[in-house]
């Protein structure tokens, strides 16, 4: 079994943990070694939920927050093992997220005193489809393991601080016509331009700008696939255009599907992806302590991530981690060293003051 020393430098152990190969649903190697190096330390309690690690500290602190990273990676791409080189570490699963994983785990064993209660979470299967996410696994069925005043997601955030996330919903909507023969299109009905109504509400969008906390999540309404056809001489029957609603984090999923209803009334729709945003939460006293200890303006999280599985649980949550996430799966993926000392400092820092 791969062994992690959690009394090595920052930069170290995140080669350790590249190193510990972690495939999505191959993650028992890399949680068998977060579990053992966790449980050397008696201030932590470390609870295991298949390849999901909880450790927390229980002190009595007036605060608990959450620190979560998961330990999965996307499939390697000739980028594996890893490399120190020109200032950055190299490797699968370096930028996302397992510099994050390893300021987390020296968090947990170099500061047995915290100021607030912490809650460390190291889980599998964020990677792939949402059933194997255990960090929703635990939302679900053990919500309790979970609770807390804030939450800090390890995702890359290029070291700063990226608040909430959006919500996200894609939705079919299908136009239903007639078979005829092209040449005599009058005795058909086509389906594709039914859909013109649909394209033309899309283009006049104007998408929605909200200010929560300070800051400005711009909404999005987009075609991102149209399907339709039968052959070249068949007017088509049946036509689809995939749309993805971006949403603010003040949206519920349910108003998110009432205001797509009205946008394109007179359709039917067909939800076949959902996800509800995350509320930033920094008028909280530990976020505004976190943001002042990171020392710079927050911002938006434009995308979707794992800090809404804390909004559902009422939760206020926010992304902060090393790495630029335009490096995130990409074969060259790297994590700057300066951002691993970074980060590390200033989480230190939170916590201990």
């Amino acid at each position: 079994m791969a062994i992690l020393d959690l009394s090595s430098d920052v930069v170290s152990l995140t080669a350790a943990l590249v190193d510990i190969a972690s495939e999505s649903l191959a993650e028992a190697e890399i949680a068998d070694a977060v579990d053992a190096a966790l449980r050397t330390y008696p201030h932590l309690e470390v609870v295991r939920d298949g390849h999901t690690i909880v450790a927390r500290t229980r002190l009595g602190r007036a605060e608990r927050v959450v620190i979560a990273g998961h330990l999965d990676t996307v499939p390697a791409n000739n980028n594996w093992p890893s490399r120190l080189e020109g200032g950055n570490l190299h490797g699968l699963g370096s930028c996302d997220m397992k510099g994050g994983v390893a300021v987390a785990l020296l968090l947990a064993a170099s500061v047995p005193d915290p100021v607030r209660d912490v809650t460390y979470v190291f889980y599998d299967g964020e990677e792939i489809a949402a059933e194997f996410n255990g960090l929703g696994r635990l939302a679900r069925e053990r919500p309790e393991l979970l609770a807390g005043d804030f939450a800090i997601l390890m995702e890359p955030s290029d070291a700063g601080v990226e608040a909430g996330c959006q919500g996200t919903m894609r939705i079919e909507i299908r136009t239903a016509g007639e078979r005829a023969h092209s040449a005599r299109s009058w005795m058909g009905s086509n389906a594709i331009h039914a859909l013109a109504p649909v394209l033309d509400g899309l283009n006049a969008y104007v998408p929605r700008e909200v200010e929560i906390d300070g800051l400005v999540y711009r909404e999005g309404l987009n075609a991102v696939g149209i399907r339709g056809g039968v052959a070249g001489n068949v007017i088509p029957d049946e036509a689809v255009v995939t749309v993805n609603f971006r949403f603010a984090p003040d949206r519920t999923e349910e108003q998110a599907h009432q205001h797509l209803q009205e946008v394109f009334e007179g359709f039917g729709l067909t939800i076949t992806d959902s996800a509800p945003g995350a509320m930033p939460g920094l008028t909280q006293p530990a976020a505004a302590a976190f943001v002042r200890a990171v020392g710079a303006e927050p911002r938006p999280k434009f995308g979707w991530t794992d800090v809404a599985q804390f909004t559902l649980l009422g939760i206020p949550a926010v992304n902060y981690g090393p790495g630029d996430p335009i490096y995130a799966h990409k074969a060259d993926e790297r994590v700057p060293v300066e951002h691993l000392h970074r980060v590390l400092e200033t989480l230190t820092r939170w916590l201990t003051t």
